[in-house]
This record gives structure tokens, C-alpha cells and sequence, in this order.
């Protein structure tokens, strides 16, 4: 088998799908790209057997064929090549390949291309269409707030649920809450279920700039994203999702209006002397005056700011983990912001103000107990 493509344009594609390539020791062939030519097109597939991605180009090509080319070796050499057509000849009975660019030549082994793993099909699947931009922006406004925990596998996916009037998009890990729904996206039926974390980032990462239609179909075990030249499959998180509503309060009479980034700006710079441990801060409002203050007693360290805020409500004092905070204030993008407050003890809102008219952003954040300095 051989076929002549162009460096950039074939390390473009690999590294498209590169994160989707597995570390595995146990099978080593999952440390492979699997190229297939039929008919002058090459598909490119990487899986780590959970998520699997697949691309595909043209080359020149006279004859159809398979092989598995370990991956670090292939980008290594494309990325310190100069752009140039570079040609590939597999001995189809050794797997040896011999990569020829310019004047240098250069020779690894490959595998048999047969045991690659299957890549996933669409079976018995129903299907919802959005725009990239719509997808894009429920990955970055959720997947940070998806946890680690792997003794609670549902918490560490996206949960998805479609209906006919618009899309949600939740994640959390107990400490936190996001909870992204869009009125201009729509499916024709309800649905539910939970995407894991690598598979979205690998989405977030693969979306192109330009808003073109993503392809989105599922069944009861995969989901599958088609953009493009891109095909992404993934295997969703067999489990049930708890009851998000439930934890979200409903009645917060105390509201704080504030700037965005003079929050974000005001509590980044407080936390750098809260303890290390609890990153703690105090969050203590009256009047039109919001006192944000840490205090780290082992190293003596403490910090104090002031802000100007609009306030509704009785006068509060209550501690959030500053690293929560900050990240949910990075991950919002209007101009002002809602911390909406019942008692020191329960959940906080934290909501955007203005924006899009189709997005409806609500995150949550527990209250740390405050502890006993004045």
C-alpha cells in the first residue's frame, strides 16, 4: 500500500484526533492511529475504547488497505518536517512503513490494521442538531464544575437532558453547580443522559470557530457528534443522575448586585492570604457596601477590600471558598452579576445579568461554615 499527502495537512488531522489515543499498556494497539484507504480517502481513527475519534481526507492513493501507525513517533516527525508532500509505503505482509520526504527516508513498525478495535456505528439512534456555537458554549460553562470523584461516576459527566422547548446542560461536584439551559436549541423528543468529561473537552478542543452545524445522535449506550470531516463517538455514563433541583433553593430574599470583574478582581486578590486549606472568604454586606476579608492565622496573613454594590435584603455575613467563586465568575460573561443569599448556611445564586436572552445561566455554590475571627 502506498499514498502521497502534505505534512501540515495531514498533521492537522491527526492532531485533531490525537485525544483520543489511549496510554494503555494492556493493549498497545490503542497507542496507534488506524489509517484506512479506500478509493483515495484516508480515515484516520484514535480510541481509547471509550470516546473514539475519526477524520478523514484525500491522498493520493492507488490501492485500497489498513495499517495502525504508532502515534508519537508519526507527530513527532510530521511536526519537524516542513511542509512538503510526504509518502507513505506499507509492506502489507511485515507492516513495515516507510515514510519518504525530501531527502530523507525514514522506517518503523506498524500493526495489522484488522486488530484495531471497531470503531462504534449508529444504531437505533435519535438525533438532535445544534450550532457549534450553542455546543461550545454549554461545554466551557459546565465542564469545570464536573468532579474528579470517581466513587460517584454520574457526577463526573455532563448531564444532557433535551425536551422540546429547550436543552439543559448540568454538571456538579457537590461543592458546586452548573446549570446551562438554551431556549433556542431544541429536540423533537425528550431525552436524558450523562457525557463524560474527555469527551466533551475533546469536542470543546475539535469545535471549529465557524458556526457550523454539529450532528448530535444517541442511543442507549453512545453518543455521537459528526461535524465537518469529524466523527466523534462516545460511551455515556451508565448511571442516574441526582435530583439537581432539588438542592437548588427557591426562596433567596437577600440579592447582591455587583460589577463582575470588580468582584472577580476584589476576591483574587483577597484569596491570596486566605488559608490554604479551605481558601476561605468572608463575604460581609450592608447597606450599599460589600467587605470581602481572609484571614490565614497560622502564617498571620489577612487581607481586607471594600466594594460598592446595590443590595436588597437583610445585612448578611457569610463564607464561600474563593477558588469556587473565581472560577464561576471566569466562566460568566455579562457585565454584572446577582449573588442571590438566604442564611450563612445555605447554597448561594450566583446569576449574570443581561446577555443572551436565549442562555439561562444559574450557578450554585455552598457556603463554608465561618470560622471565629472577628
Amino acid at each position: 500500500m502506498r499514498f502521497i499527502v502534505s505534512t501540515s495537512t495531514l498533521l492537522k488531522q491527526l492532531q485533531a484526533v490525537s485525544g483520543a489515543l489511549s496510554n494503555s499498556t494492556v493493549l498497545p494497539i490503542l497507542e496507534n492511529f488506524l489509517f484506512e484507504i479506500k478509493d483515495g480517502n484516508l480515515t484516520i481513527s484514535a480510541t481509547d475504547l471509550q470516546t473514539s475519534m475519526t477524520t478523514s481526507l484525500a491522498v493520493e492513493a492507488k490501492e485500497n488497505g489498513r495499517i495502525a501507525i504508532p502515534s508519537r513517533i508519526l507527530l513527532d516527525t510530521l511536526k519537524s518536517l516542513p511542509e512538503q508532500p510526504v509518502a507513505f509505503s506499507v509492506d502489507d505482509t511485515t507492516f513495515a512503513i516507510e515514510i519518504s520526504a525530501g531527502d530523507g527516508k525514514y522506517k518503523l513498525s506498524g500493526e495489522n490494521g484488522e486488530d484495531f478495535p471497531k470503531i462504534p456505528v449508529v444504531e437505533n439512534a435519535s438525533s438532535v442538531n445544534l450550532p457549534a456555537s450553542v455546543l461550545s458554549e454549554a461545554i466551557n460553562k459546565t465542564i469545570f464544575a464536573v468532579s474528579n470523584d470517581e466513587l460517584r461516576p454520574a457526577m463526573t459527566g455532563v448531564f444532557t437532558q433535551l425536551s422540546t422547548q429547550h436543552l439543559t446542560f448540568v454538571s456538579t461536584d457537590a461543592h458546586k453547580l452548573v446549570r446551562y439551559r438554551r431556549k433556542d436549541a431544541k429536540a423533537a423528543g425528550t431525552a436524558s443522559f450523562i457525557l463524560p468529561k474527555k469527551a466533551l473537552t475533546l469536542l470543546k478542543s475539535a469545535l471549529p470557530a465557524d458556526d457550523v452545524n454539529v450532528s448530535v445522535e444517541y442511543n442507549s449506550t453512545s453518543a455521537f457528534f459528526k461535524f465537518g470531516n469529524i466523527n466523534l463517538v462516545c460511551r455515556l455514563i451508565d448511571e442516574r443522575y441526582p435530583d439537581y433541583e432539588a438542592v437548588i433553593p427557591v426562596n433567596n430574599p437577600n440579592k447582591l448586585h455587583i460589577d463582575r470583574l470588580a468582584f472577580l478582581g476584589s476576591l483574587s486578590r483577597v484569596a491570596i492570604y486566605a488559608n490554604k486549606t479551605t481558601h476561605q472568604v468572608r463575604l460581609k454586606i450592608s447597606g450599599s457596601e460589600l467587605h470581602i476579608s481572609s484571614e490565614d492565622i497560622d502564617f498571620a496573613n489577612e487581607a481586607h477590600e471594600r466594594l460598592n454594590c446595590q443590595y436588597e435584603g437583610e445585612d448578611i455575613e457569610i463564607g464561600f471558598n474563593a477558588r469556587f467563586l473565581i472560577e464561576m465568575l471566569k466562566n460568566l460573561s455579562s457585565e454584572e452579576v446577582v449573588l442571590e443569599m438566604s442564611t450563612p448556611n445555605r447554597a448561594g445564586l450566583l446569576l449574570p445579568q443581561g446577555g443572551d436572552e436565549n442562555e439561562d445561566v444559574l450557578m450554585l455554590v455552598m457556603p463554608v461554615m465561618l470560622n471565629s475571627y472577628a
